[in-house]
């Protein structure tokens, strides 16, 4: 039996992570509704490592912090179980990623909102993300200036490897761009990052730490969900365990799951909310039939492209060993600056792989060293100097499923990718890395440029490339769309983020993203928090003025 809370609560949010955060952050705002927000996991942003833009390296294979998910083995990724980390504390993966932010394409959302999703359109999201953006350069019309997500350029001129990729970029037709949120997107420009001051702005730092002090927000930690609890298609509470010890609270206008695209759909099938059939095959009982739960799964499949660079002293992997290690971390212990505390992601590039492209549909993303596994940490390489170019189709079209395994809450559910099932796919990879490959043969790059180190370059041919994409590729950790928004007969929730047919209860996260977005997610995830909390309080306060009348 499970201990009742009998506090009342307006609203439950499940899950602190880039949406969730924001979402309890808005929804106690105002101080005129007692919010409940649970997280499994138990570091808060106090976790030096989250704090320090380096940890990433830390914290990206972490169990402590990280759920660290494997997909199941298919012929796309060459019958390996590709490794699928999640953030598990306070901020979620805003605590543990590579802290870029890139808001995509104009594009991305007008075709949320053709496909039927009012009030998606870029008009429509623009000004909710400069709401949460405080950041310095662009323009006034398109960025933000006073929001509580501090957003910062990564330094240009403090790499000299950098300012050669921007030249000979320039000569393939990519032009310098000096915001790769603004007006487009194609070109070569420097990362911008959630970081200032040499600290990571996480949703925990950012916008948890400012409400905690709130009195009608309570914040429990080390709270595993298990199900929803259900009065006939009615949520009405979160059933979940700390430390083994079974709790129930109860919601009297909504819940919010915002346990992201892995774990929000694995909660609405333990609580009998899914395809009945696979539901009652784990011994779940159906309780409300919805076809997509778990399916329309699209990640950025990433092939780590690699170069060796002769020149000294031009990659981070110089200034990782001896001395000049030394010498780093006492610059960041009083400054707050270098390869400390930046993004492992400096630079990046966005083009076009095909004639009549009408934006960009791929990208590099350069991180300026070589990297080694020991155990589950990613160091950087001490003994050889090089780059890893990590390659992306912006809008995958592969689609796979995420879907539990049992009835068990605490058995990790199944991850089905399906990469490189989609030509579309196959054929951006392979323009992308010949495109990384003109490149680094460009000048002044190619003067500086070793060997090829992956794929190699005896590889050649189209089927020679993918074969060692499936065996090496990984993920960008972008996992959206399993409980994706829309109206059509795989729709989870609608455009106002409520679960087809079950009163009280929406899902904030990149779950209910219909498409991937062209870029990395944590950007849009928070402004999909942003923008249903701002949809919940619009109802609330609609509703509560037709009570009093």
């Amino acid at each position: 039996m499970a201990d009742l809370d009998a506090t009342p609560y307006d609203f439950i949010v499940v899950g602190a992570g880039s949406a969730g955060a924001a979402v309890a952050s808005r929804l106690s705002e105002s101080g005129t509704y007692r919010v409940l927000l649970l997280e499994a996991g138990t570091e808060g942003s106090s976790y030096f490592w989250s704090r320090v833009p380096v940890g990433v390296a830390k914290l990206i294979d972490n169990p402590a912090v990280n759920w660290c998910y494997s997909a199941e083995p298919d012929d796309g990724s060459g019958g390996r179980r590709i490794e699928v980390p999640r953030g598990k504390m306070l901020g979620g993966s805003s605590s543990i990623n590579g802290m870029v932010y890139i808001r995509g394409q104009a594009q991305d959302y007008d075709h949320w909102a053709q496909l039927g999703n009012r009030g998606w359109s870029w008009q429509d999201v623009l000004p909710v993300f400069k709401r949460m953006e405080n950041y310095d350069g662009g323009s006034d019309e398109l960025r933000g200036r006073n929001g509580p997500l501090r957003i910062t350029d990564s330094p240009r001129h403090k790499v000299p490897l950098l300012e050669k990729m921007i030249e000979a970029a320039g000569k393939i037709g990519l032009p310098y761009n000096p915001d790769l949120n603004g007006e487009t997107q194609e070109g070569i420009g420097m990362s911008q990052v959630t970081i200032a001051k040499g600290r990571r702005q996480s949703t925990a730092f950012c916008y948890l730490d400012p409400a905690r002090s709130r009195p009608n927000l309570v914040i429990e930690q080390g709270a595993m969900a298990e199900r929803l609890v259900l009065e006939g298609k009615r949520c009405v509470g979160v059933r979940y365990n700390v430390n083994g010890v079974p709790r129930e609270a109860r919601a009297t206008r909504e819940v919010i799951v915002s346990g992201g695209s892995i774990n929000s759909p694995k909660l609405l099938e333990l609580s009998g909310i899914g395809q009945a059939d696979l539901l009652r095959s784990l011994g779940i009982e159906p309780v409300h039939q919805l076809k997509g739960v778990g399916e329309n799964l699209r990640d950025h499949y990433s092939p780590r492209v690699k170069f060796a660079i002769t020149e000294p002293n031009a990659t981070y992997n110089d200034n990782a060993r001896g001395w000049r290690l030394a010498r780093e971390a006492i610059k960041y212990a009083f400054l707050r600056e270098g390869f400390l505390a930046s993004t492992s992601v400096p630079i990046r590039m966005y083009f076009r792989t095909r004639p009549g492209a009408e934006t960009p549909d791929a990208t590099i993303s350069v991180l300026p060293f070589l990297y080694e596994m020991v155990g589950r940490e990613r160091r950087i390489h001490r003994t050889k100097r090089g780059i890893t170019m990590n390659i992306n189709v912006l809008r995958s079209e592969s689609i796979g499923s995420i879907h539990a395994r049992s009835a068990n809450p605490a058995d990790p559910p199944a991850i089905r990718f399906n990469f490189l099932s989609a030509q579309a796919d196959r054929d951006g990879l392979l323009a992308a890395i010949r495109k990384a490959r003109e490149l680094m043969s460009t000048s002044p790059l190619k003067e500086i440029t070793g060997e090829e180190i992956a794929p190699g370059a005896h590889l050649q041919t189209d089927e020679e490339i993918l074969g060692w994409v499936r065996n090496n590729a990984e993920t960008t950790y972008h996992p959206v769309g399993t409980c994706k928004m829309g109206s059509d007969p795989m729709a989870v929730v609608d455009s106002e983020l409520r679960v087809h047919g079950i009163e009280g209860l929406r899902i904030a996260d990149a779950s209910i993203m219909p498409t991937l977005t062209s870029g990395n997610t944590n950007a849009p995830s928070i402004m999909i928090g942003e923008k249903c909390a701002a949809m919940i309080l619009a109802a609330a306060t609609s509703r509560d003025r037709k009570v009093a009348a």
